[in-house]
């Protein structure tokens, strides 16, 4: 496993996810105070996927800078004020989500099937003998 190469993936993967955050809190500015301007962009987005945000703000660019300096100025910000605590979130949250399953496979492996499923199970047997 290229511990790096995942590290890069996963830093494209919220860099992108951070574009859409950002994205979605100007729509909800522009909505209250320039509702034709939230229009536009909400149909931009439509048209433009933000799965890769640096295409997104590629093509925005060439039709509107204003907009794609609001998108980075907001996604910096965003970044600012998770990214510190992201870590320890992302290492609590599998480790939660871990013994959730754990748990699950322990229960599922140390239950015993329903006393009419063990004789059928045991006339499927002696049926096929």
């Amino acid at each position: 496993m290229n511990s790096k190469r995942v590290a890069q993936e996963t830093a494209k993967v919220l860099q992108d996810y951070l574009t859409y955050q950002a994205v979605r809190t100007i729509l909800d500015q522009l909505s209250e105070t320039n509702p034709t301007q939230a229009l536009w962009l909400r149909q931009f987005s439509q048209q433009h996927s933000l799965q890769n945000s640096e295409a997104y703000l590629e093509a925005l660019m060439a039709e509107r800078k204003d907009l794609v300096m609001r998108i980075m100025t907001v996604r910096e910000d965003l970044a600012e004020r998770v990214l510190d605590f992201l870590p320890e979130m992302v290492r609590s949250g599998m480790e939660e989500s871990n013994l959730y399953y754990r748990c699950q496979i322990l229960e599922r492996l140390t239950q015993t099937p329903p006393e009419d499923q063990e004789n059928q199970e045991s006339d499927d047997s002696n049926a096929t003998e």
